[in-house]
């Protein structure tokens, strides 16, 4: 009897040890499962607060206005529409296709003359208002000269040698009678061929007749 007591006296430290090894891993499985539910539990709250949060966010911003709609056009009505509306005529336009048909005026045809004889000499000119020998009143700012025997109403052609310059010169008056002149121009025959600045010039003359 003594020896079955002590028996059991010897087991019974091994069963302690052993509920309380299986109580510690029974806690320790307990710990885990919460641990794993609260981490579960967490990871699932953000999904749904981001998705909450995604769909209050457009409310929260306020609705997006709609794009302008197009303006209906005639042919949208069922009207007809020209793809391409011609422009109007511009004031330039107009003017130009009137100048266009107005009737053009012939140019006036400078008059042909053949000459009937040439020489050389010096021209001189004045601007005195005086009497002509022709009997008109000499004007400087005509185109006009004298000679010595030429016909009155003979055209010459009075070169300056000096620049090439020529005009044609209507004969009205006698003159000049100083030595070596044969011309004595206008004012304004002289002014054309830039003579005045000299006074006396070496000319080229030529006697015209109307072709």
């Amino acid at each position: 009897m003594g020896n079955s007591v002590g028996r059991r006296a010897r087991h019974r430290p091994k069963n302690t040890r052993v509920r309380t090894v299986m109580l510690a891993s029974g806690l320790a499985v307990a710990v885990l499962a919460a641990g794993a539910w609260a981490l579960a539990s967490a990871a699932s709250g953000g999904r749904a607060g981001n998705a909450s949060a995604a769909r209050i966010a457009p409310e929260a911003t306020g609705a997006q206005a709609d794009p302008p709609r197009p303006v209906p056009s005639r042919a949208d009505r069922g009207g007809s529409r020209t793809e391409t509306p011609e422009p109007a005529p511009s004031m330039t336009a107009t003017a130009s296709s009137q100048l266009e048909r107005a009737p053009r005026k012939p140019a006036k045809k400078k008059p042909e003359y053949r000459v009937l004889r040439s020489g050389s000499c010096e021209a001189s000119y004045y601007w005195q208002g005086q009497m002509t020998a022709s009997g008109e009143r000499f004007d400087p700012g005509e185109l006009t000269a004298a000679h010595k025997t030429l016909p009155m109403g003979s055209k010459v052609r009075v070169t300056n040698k000096n620049n090439g310059r020529s005009v044609i010169v209507r004969i009205n008056d006698r003159g000049p009678y100083a030595g070596g002149r044969c011309l004595d121009l206008s004012k304004a025959a002289m002014t054309e061929v830039r003579g005045t600045g000299s006074g006396v010039i070496p000319v080229r003359y030529q006697v015209l007749e109307r072709a």
